[in-house]
């Protein structure tokens, strides 16, 4: 069971992580996100202006249903003058005859000037239809085009100024053209930057398109960005027409009345007008600003398999490293969906930010209570080898480790063997020489635990202990020391009993080093030893074998570190089974007084 979800975890893992990102079903909280990544102030071409039907002008000219076209006829006449704008583009809908005289002068104006473009409506089916990167078009099915009255149509350029709604009701896309008819139909910015470019004698550069000639956009400013001035202040000479001289002048409402107002992703707190929004289209034609969305099925593998090695990774890692590990994901993310967009293509950032925000939280939860779990077995396992004072002290810790496996670690190894045992058994019922045995054993262990040491195994008449291992230990050279020191002082009072129960005395013979040592679960996978092994403890356990009746026998290397507050008497280089050379020894006597 355990092979097979081995097995299944990660197909099952790249498969989720690629429904999430192909579904969209992100898609809100995407937006929420890459709009102000993506969304910035950077108006850079200054020769878009925005003349405004404001309400300073409604109030000076009421309402604008009722006007005439003697109003954009003396407009184009004054912008017309001495000097003439490259474009003069008229966001509003000039539908049907109003005035036969009015309209007249107004297309005959137009016609002259040859820099004028007009807004038409396409009427949709009243169906909409999803785009693969989240929006809603109208249906491809036109109804009809509202296009200018025939005289203004004949005279001026056109273009529809219809806007794409994304789910959520903001604007990030527009329409390129529609076919209508046999007639292809630019949007009305593409229609002023077609024009644009045709009095300039450059060729326009449209951009990528999809899912029905749509594409993204980026938004250059905000309200106010771009130059606007009453249309009343124009006309009643309070600015002088020069200003427009060689610019792209958009025309269009401005007051809250008007009811050509949308919501739009560079300033959520506020719709902006329509005018400028097709300004700001006009700014991203001009500027190469614009965007398709990546491959969905592509980029959707790409980001799953992102995840699968994340997932694969972070469960071997620290949990500071995961944290590193998710933040740098993070951002990585970010910035190249930063430069796709900048280059032309738009992605999904969210997916990849949510997924490793969740293998962070199941990470770091998971490896809590394992660890938890972990540390309750392991103290509950150590109580038998360490004083169980020591392992509840210790558990406490935040630093509180053990390594499973074995590592490499600097301790302290004592050795304790019986002197005379084997000859005692023999004239002893076994009953009374298991209690000898236990009574010298319980002496060597109270005495390691005393010291917070660690009971490493018994060995027939003999016991093994360490010093700073499983756990570290302050001054652990020192605490061996203490220990050997103690088991001499309480077999005294063994002996004594021994002798006048049994007649028979035993003595003891201990060794201690120090120094590198592996110390580990060392064994098979179904029979595990916990000891230390070395070239430290085969010394500790040559030296107790050395060690007469009742001596304490320690290394050089003990010594160095304990020297300034026990008594010694140095013996000497002996040599020690099992090595080349000899080992410097000195006997132990006792602990220095202060």
């Amino acid at each position: 069971m355990k092979r097979l979800k081995k097995y299944l975890t990660a197909p099952l893992v790249l498969l989720c992580a690629f429904l999430l990102c192909y579904s969209n079903v992100l898609y809100g909280l995407d937006k929420l996100i890459a709009d102000p990544l993506y969304q910035r102030e950077t108006v850079t071409n200054n020769s878009i202006k925005i003349i405004a039907i404001d309400e300073k002008t409604i109030a000076a000219y009421g309402d604008p249903k009722t006007w005439t076209r003697d109003i954009p006829a003396r407009l184009l006449g004054l912008l017309n003058g001495e000097t003439s704008p490259a474009v003069i583009a008229f966001d509003i809908m000039y539908v049907g005859a109003v005035e036969q005289e009015s309209d007249a002068a107004f297309a005959l104006a137009a016609a002259e000037a040859e820099n004028v473009v007009t807004a038409v409506n396409v009427v949709r089916e009243t169906d909409l239809q999803q785009a693969s990167d989240g929006s809603y078009v109208a249906s491809n099915r036109i109804e009809l085009v509202e296009y200018p009255y025939e005289a203004l149509k004949e005279g001026s350029s056109y273009g529809f100024a219809n806007a794409v709604f994304d789910r959520d009701g903001y604007i990030r896309h527009a329409q390129l053209s529609v076919d209508y008819e046999g007639e292809t139909i630019y949007s009305f910015p593409a229609a002023v930057y077609s024009l644009y470019c045709q009095r300039a004698g450059v060729d326009a550069v449209l951009p990528e398109t999809f899912d029905d000639n749509v594409f993204a956009f980026s938004y250059s400013g905000r309200s106010g960005a771009y130059e606007t001035v009453s249309l009343c202040d124009v006309l009643d000479g309070r600015i002088d027409p020069r200003a427009f001289a060689g610019a792209i002048v958009f025309v269009g409402a401005y007051a809250p009345g008007m009811q050509d107002s949308y919501a739009v992703p560079i300033q959520k707190d506020s719709q902006m007008y329509g005018v400028e929004i097709q300004a700001n289209i006009l700014e991203a034609l001009m500027e190469g600003k614009t965007a398709t969305p990546a491959n969905l099925l592509l980029y959707s593998a790409a980001v799953a398999l992102v995840f699968l090695a994340c997932f694969l990774v972070i469960g071997r890692l620290k949990p500071l490293f995961a944290v590193l590990l998710c933040v740098v994901g993070i951002a990585a993310d970010l910035v190249l969906g930063r430069l796709l967009y900048d280059g032309g293509t738009v992605v999904s950032i969210i997916e990849l930010p949510i997924l490793l925000l969740l293998l962070l939280g199941y990470r770091l939860i998971s490896g809590y209570l394992s660890e938890r779990l972990k540390r309750h077995r392991v103290v509950q396992a150590f109580k038998k080898y360490v004083a169980p004072q020591v392992v509840e002290q210790l558990s406490k810790k935040d630093d509180f480790s053990i390594v499973l496996g074995g590592e490499n670690r600097e301790i302290a190894v004592l050795f304790v063997d019986i002197r005379g045992f084997t000859p005692l058994s023999e004239s002893l019922q076994p009953e009374q020489v298991v209690e000898i045995l236990n009574e010298y054993l319980s002496l060597t262990t109270n005495a390691i635990f005393k010291n917070g040491g660690t009971l490493d195994k018994f060995i027939g008449d003999a016991t093994m202990a360490v010093f700073n291992a499983p756990f570290d230990l302050d001054d652990y050279v020192y605490r061996a020391v203490c220990t050997a020191l103690d088991i001499a002082s309480g077999s005294k009072e063994l002996e004594d009993r021994l002798q006048e129960r049994f007649g028979r005395k035993v003595s003891f013979g201990i060794g201690v080093n120090c120094g590198n040592a592996v110390v580990g679960n060392i064994g098979c996978d179904f029979r595990m030893d916990y000891t230390a092994i070395g070239d430290t403890v085969n010394t500790a356990a040559r030296l107790e074998s050395n060690a007469a009746a009742g001596q304490i026998l320690i290394s050089e290397a003990v010594f160095l570190k304990v020297r300034d507050r026990v008594i010694a008497d140095e013996v000497g280089e002996i040599p020690l089974k099992g090595k080349q050379q000899g080992v410097f020894v000195y006997s132990l006597k006792g602990l220095k007084t202060v």
